[in-house]
């Protein structure tokens, strides 16, 4: 089995602050290092962990057999959260925890296409059922697409002219492998760039990551669902990765949090919103001694909101 370093797992244990008869859902399984931790703080009570990527549940199943008495395994996609808790006849959870990066197995296995580092086919599906794929963006949307997606989900500066090599690229034949993109991106950018300490590819890959799993979409319906589902009481956890997910997140919580829509000077709420969630402390970072054990989690920035 791969090596697995789950980003901000203590962090995230403190956060959720388990009860060991209380219902928890890890909604990004992932190869179960979160899912782990949570399980054996249970006793009488359940962990319902949730994954895309069927390949990813079936090595997790292998790595929490101690505690398979006490977690569902379900094979979806997070938006549809309030579907599956319905379909489990699980009105409310006590704790849910969301890790929105790719897993390190998924960057890791070539194969998956996801890493701007090693030569494979185009794909990056967190779900491999799905049909689109990363070879679908690149070689079949539109130019004006593919500058909405670089622009958009990447903050690519230089969108347009990487949407403008891809599309001559293509015409003289299809983009297959994720180095013939890199590549064709390198030589779409100045020099200056290219000697900046972020890879290139960066950014143009994480745009085309987003496009092909609609990943910010699915991320803001998650979170809705989510918060309407926990008990009071009840903890959210989010990890994220990059600005556009942090700013879903925060700005998804503070809806439910401070969402009076009233003018500040009116002396009551004449709106109706109601609070439902407060946030619980300011966003979390990775300390230096998990940065030194996993450069990865660099990035990483957890945000804990919590039922009221």
């Amino acid at each position: 089995m791969p090596e697995h370093k789950s980003v901000l797992l203590r962090e995230c244990i403190e956060n959720l602050d388990i009860k060991p008869d209380g219902i928890y859902v890890d909604g990004t399984l992932g190869l179960g290092g979160h899912s782990m931790e949570i399980a054996r703080r249970l006793t009488t009570g359940r962990l319902i962990a949730i994954d895309r990527d069927e390949t990813a549940i079936e090595r997790s199943k292998e790595r929490l057999a101690p505690w398979a008495d006490r977690i569902t395994f379900v094979h979806g996609n997070f938006r549809s959260l309030g579907k599956i808790l319905d379909d489990l006849g699980i009105p409310r959870a006590n704790g849910m925890l969301f890790d929105l990066g790719v897993s390190s197995p998924q960057l890791d296995e070539a194969e998956r296409g996801f890493s701007y580092m090693a030569d494979a086919p185009l794909d990056m599906r967190m779900d491999r059922s799905a049909p689109v794929t990363a070879w679908t963006v690149v070689n079949t949307w539109p130019e004006r697409e593919l500058i909405r997606i670089l622009r958009d989900y990447g903050e690519e500066r230089y969108a347009n002219r990487i949407a403008g090599s891809i599309v001559r690229a293509r015409e003289r034949k299809p983009v297959e492998t994720t180095l013939e993109l890199v590549d064709i991106i390198k030589g779409a950018m100045p020099g200056a760039a290219l000697r900046e300490k972020q890879h290139p590819a960066k950014r143009s890959f994480q745009a085309i990551r987003i496009a092909v799993n609609d990943e910010l979409e699915a991320e803001r319906e998650m979170l809705l669902a989510a918060m309407d589902r926990l008990a009071p009481g009840g903890r959210l956890c989010v990890i994220s990765f990059h600005s556009l997910e942090d700013r879903i997140v925060k700005t998804t919580i503070r809806e439910r949090e401070d969402g009076c829509t009233c003018p500040r000077d009116f002396p009551v709420c004449v709106c109706g919103f109601v609070q439902t969630m407060r946030t619980v402390t300011k966003p979390i970072t990775a300390s230096e001694e998990e940065l030194n054990d996993n450069p990865r989690a660099r990035s990483a920035r957890l945000r804990v909101a919590e039922r009221i």
